[in-house]
């Protein structure tokens, strides 16, 4: 019984840990697509710095990208900044892209 205790102990661990990768993943890559938005607004480097965080903190208000997308897509409009919204699912999946290429150099 040990032996099947341990396997599901390590399933369980390996479970949390890419949880926990997913979770990094997704919100550098907010805090990317944030930062290249809060750019393409001409905010200074303070209001930069503040709108990334923002973009962060849209994740979490329901599951999957759709509000995030919702935000920078209302944001970008009300700044007058022409992007539609596949422009921004495709910012998305290169910023997922880095994201993971960066959490994989800090180890």
């Amino acid at each position: 019984m040990t032996m099947f205790d341990d396997r599901e102990r390590a399933f369980e661990t390996k479970f949390a840990h890419d949880e926990e990768m997913a979770f990094r993943i997704n919100a550098r890559r907010n805090r990317l697509v944030g930062t290249w938005a809060a750019e393409l607004m001409g905010l200074n480097a303070a209001e930069t710095d503040a709108y990334a965080k923002a973009v962060v903190q849209a994740d979490f208000e329901e599951a999957g990208d759709e509000d995030v997308i919702r935000k920078l897509l209302g944001d970008l409009t009300s700044a007058q900044v022409t992007v539609d919204e596949s422009a921004i699912r495709a910012r998305l999946e290169e910023c997922t892209i880095e994201a993971r290429r960066q959490l994989l150099e800090l180890k």
